[in-house]
């Protein structure tokens, strides 16, 4: 059953919604400092913020089409009557006559003659660049994917712990939980409980992690005593994967150039049980502590910055954030991180170059193109091949890519590259 809102929750999901449409900081971080600027909102209140803040965000551009004169207060009331299930009438106390009249032309109003990038509440670029890649059909399916709620997925820290222990130990503490489809060592659960407060969090056997994510990690396949380098680390997701795929042995640089980021995985760290993993901070792709490992890397990760249109699920208020020019000046970074990264493999080491984002440009146009200028000192590797050696029951093709529509995981993206023997 929809919660229906007391007047002073509802009026503190209109201001949150607010100050998240302004679109100038990411929305989870306006709602972390909207969340510790108003305590007084309990455990049961702040997911229903949450929620409704998100559905606004998704389906934006939808509701201002259908809704009159639309601020955050009537896209709140519209999105709690027209998407997340409440009537009317249960929201009689909180609205006014003139509001109840275009509530109810708002819920009779259908969307089917709307143009296709209105109803899945997409920019304009954003989908004729879906259509125009994947074909009209696919790219609806993939848009109406990208409108639902992402599930809450766990990866369990197999230094410590095994997937069946794990999921035995939420069922036993009440929890709703499966292993996933795909990832061996993944867990989906069931709702949003909050998991950060659960002791197999907080002793480090499970981490928050996206099963695509999962999957991606598993591509670089390090070994026990191979030298690896995750180049974008950020706050440390695929580097605690890559630390126990390596059985906590051989060596794992974690490079990124945020210190917030990277003090983010140090405090991860400390709960994973590991110590082959060392972060360092990096002024950009040209700092010389990269150049000092050039020659000797077994395996690198290039967890590219992207768009990251794949996690619209997630992070809704990116469609509306991103534009075709700050797409275009993510492209050029990749191309410089690419070229750089590329520069560390030892004769025959590999790279995986990963993005989270659905646009060929960013995708394979930027792997294409750097293994063309490089004259035959790198070949592509194929993923499919590599997954099933790996006995991973998940069909992606020459490169990987998962999409929620079809693997109900973030949508992601990565192409391997091997360095010539000889070269």
């Amino acid at each position: 059953m929809p919660v229906t809102p007391s007047a002073v929750l509802l009026k503190s999901t209109c201001e949150a919604t607010r100050l998240a449409l302004d679109l100038e900081r990411p929305a989870d971080t306006v709602l972390s400092e909207f969340f510790r600027a108003n305590r007084g909102l309990g455990s049961h209140d702040r997911p229903f913020v949450a929620e409704t803040v998100f559905n606004v965000l998704r389906n934006k551009r939808l509701l201002e089409t259908i809704v009159p004169s639309p601020d955050a207060r009537r896209l709140v009331i519209a999105s709690l009557v027209k998407l997340q299930g409440l009537s009317i009438k249960a929201l009689r106390p909180l609205v006014n006559r003139a509001d109840e009249d275009w509530l109810i032309e708002v819920k009779r109003s259908s969307t089917d003659t709307l143009p296709m990038a209105e109803r899945l509440s997409l920019p304009d670029w954003i989908w004729q660049r879906l259509e125009s890649q994947r074909g009209k059909t696919a790219a609806e399916r993939l848009g109406r994917a990208l409108l639902a709620q992402a599930p809450l997925d766990l990866r369990v820290n197999t230094l410590i712990a095994s997937r069946s222990d794990v999921l035995q130990a939420l069922a036993d503490s009440g929890l709703d939980a499966s292993a996933t489809p795909y990832s061996p060592i993944g867990i989906r659960m069931g709702g949003h409980p909050p998991i950060n407060q659960h002791a197999l969090f907080r002793s480090g056997a499970v981490e928050v992690q996206d099963e695509g994510s999962q999957l991606l990690g598993m591509l670089v396949a390090p070994t026990r005593r191979q030298m690896v380098v995750d180049f974008c680390a950020g706050a440390g997701g695929k580097t605690l994967l890559l630390g126990a795929l390596m059985h906590n042995q051989g060596r794992l640089y974690a490079f990124d150039v945020s210190d917030k980021r990277l003090d983010a995985l140090k405090h991860r760290l400390k709960r994973s049980h590991l110590s082959n993993v060392h972060p360092q901070r990096i002024a950009s792709e040209r700092d010389p502590r990269i150049g000092r490992l050039k020659g000797k890397i077994d395996r690198v990760l290039v967890d590219a910055p992207c768009s990251g249109m794949g996690t619209l699920r997630r992070n809704p208020d990116i469609k509306w954030r991103q534009s075709p020019a700050s797409v275009d000046e993510l492209i050029d970074k990749q191309r410089r991180i690419l070229a750089a990264s590329a520069q560390l493999l030892k004769p025959g080491g590999r790279l995986v170059y990963a993005t989270c984002s659905l646009l060929q440009e960013e995708n394979q146009q930027v792997v294409e193109d750097f293994v063309s200028s490089e004259d035959g000192r790198f070949t592509p590797v194929d993923c499919q091949a590599l997954l099933d050696s790996q006995r991973l029951d998940v069909q992606t093709g020459r490169y990987f890519q998962v999409l929620p529509d079809r693997h109900q995981c973030d949508g992601f993206f990565a192409a391997i590259v091997e360095r010539a023997k000889d070269a």
